[in-house]
């Protein structure tokens, strides 16, 4: 057995789990500390090859090639925001425009992240492999020089053992790997040693001009299942909520939608592959309404609602496990910008803790009443009645309704009505659609989409203030 004990100093972790918290769109932060990072800080405790000092280097080869650890961590830590702040910059020339207290000097703003704080300092991870001595030796050796862990303001002490600490040290949750987990955390793999070294390198020749984006990402993410997550019902969800630079009007929300799902296929292949069959729907081998719905997000819902677009958000169906989901938000997230099909905006991350169309708390409410932002396209060329309508709901995932309301106009302030050819793909022919009231017996949880455009983000719903108790067929 190995096992590796991890001790917070200062009782705090600090890590960028995706890459985010320089946007500011990080909205928690990593928990537990993944295995790679604790892979970074043995190489970087020692170095490699000639820049050895007390090692040969070789338990780092033995170490990669590791199956993933279960680690042992803390369950219900704090996640605490920090505060962006400034510092200074020394160029290599003097600037004109400068800071009073610092001559010829700028400043440029920091996102520090999250800061997780866990009721037990302590993290422990465990490898059931049996160890060659040398290697037992060799990383003892190396975990004694590791000063940090993620940041440089996470002071760690490592320790090597073959046995489990006792229970004062051992922290009480366990997250397992799982491949239907609820979490994924990155992994060291073969080849991320010759990889470190290439960057070490690089950096040591050209000094600060290299940056990590000229390598590809070392996340290699697995499933893992949380203590908390063994009786989680996947229902499927947004992985990425967007917001743009300016808002477009809502009749162009088929070009958006184009243009997003664009967009997220070309970064996914850019810094992935080939993306999964979920995200453009060839080759898919499940039912054709289990794909990715790339959705815009209007105005809508207030007197002053103009139905303009504002962001955008990016829903997994059930069956996607933890690593592809992560390798799609992180796709996502890297999109910046969109353009084509007429349409030219910037993207960024969206707060998740504000407010308006762009956020969360707008779309995943719980309500028994749901209203179509954008037109709902009919499935099937027949009569619309309540069993047509469930039909609908169970291919979006969806109870049955208990009654409905169908009309030509939207029914909330904001709602776009849409003409033929905003909605109809050229070539793919044309579909009737309409604007839809729903009733369930049940509350539901947004975000709601009906109808066959799902996947295009039209049918999109928003919650009804006091169930809308109105008329209903």
């Amino acid at each position: 057995m190995l096992v590796v004990s991890v001790e917070l100093l200062h009782g705090t972790f600090r890590g960028d789990p995706d890459g985010t918290a320089n946007t500011g769109g990080l909205s928690r932060g990593e928990w537990p500390p993944s295995p790679s990072r604790l892979f970074a800080a043995l190489v970087a405790a020692d170095g490699t090859g000639r820049r050895c000092r007390v090692t040969d280097g070789s338990e780092l080869h033995w170490f990669v090639r590791l199956p993933p650890p279960v680690i042992h961590a803390d369950t219900d830590p704090r996640h605490q925001p920090l505060e962006p702040r400034y510092v200074v910059v020394s160029p290599k020339s003097p600037r004109k425009s400068a800071h009073m207290e610092y001559v010829g000097r700028t400043g440029t703003r920091i996102r520090p992240g999250y800061r997780v704080t866990p009721r037990h300092p302590h993290v422990v991870y465990r490898w059931d492999t049996e160890v060659p001595p040398a290697v037992f030796d060799a990383l003892r050796r190396r975990a004694a020089r590791v000063g940090y862990l993620g940041a440089a303001d996470t002071p760690v002490r490592v320790r090597i053992s073959d046995s489990m600490p006792d229970v004062e040290t051992s922290p009480a949750g366990v997250y397992q790997p799982d491949p239907a987990g609820d979490l994924a955390i990155s992994v060291p793999r073969e080849g991320d040693l010759e990889l470190l070294d290439q960057m070490f390198d690089a950096w040591s020749t050209h000094g600060p001009g290299v940056g990590r984006s000229q390598f590809p990402a070392l996340r290699h993410r697995v499933g893992y299942r949380s203590p908390a997550g063994r009786a989680a019902v996947d229902r499927g969800g947004v992985v990425a909520w967007l917001r743009l630079g300016r808002a477009v009007a809502g009749r162009r929300v088929s070009r958006v939608t184009a243009v997003f799902k664009d967009a997220v296929l070309s970064r996914f292949q850019a810094i992935h592959g080939e993306p999964p069959p979920v995200l453009h729907g060839h080759g898919f081998r499940r039912k054709g309404f289990d794909l990715a719905r790339y959705l815009a997000l209007p105005d809508v819902g207030d007197s002053r609602s103009h139905g303009h677009i504002h962001g955008l958000a990016l829903w997994l169906p059930p069956g996607s496990d933890a690593p592809e989901r992560a390798r799609i938000r992180e796709a996502a997230f890297s999109v910046s910008r969109l353009h084509g099909h007429g349409v030219d905006v910037s993207v960024r991350p969206a707060d998740e803790t504000g407010t308006g169309a762009a956020t969360p708390q707008r779309w995943t409410r719980t309500a028994r009443c749901w209203t179509s932002a954008f037109p709902v396209v009919h499935e099937r060329r027949v009569p619309v009645d309540l069993q047509e309508v469930a039909r609908w709901c169970r291919h979006a995932g969806l109870p049955a309704p208990g009654a409905f309301r169908s009309a030509r106009a939207p029914f909330v302030p904001g709602g776009v009505d849409l003409a033929p050819v905003e909605v109809n793909r050229p070539g793919r022919g044309g579909r009737p659609y309409s604007h839809l009231m729903v009733w369930f017996d049940v509350p539901v949880t947004g975000p709601v989409v009906l109808g066959s455009a799902r996947q295009r983000g039209l049918g999109l719903c928003v919650d009804v203030a006091g169930d809308a108790e109105v008329n209903a067929v």
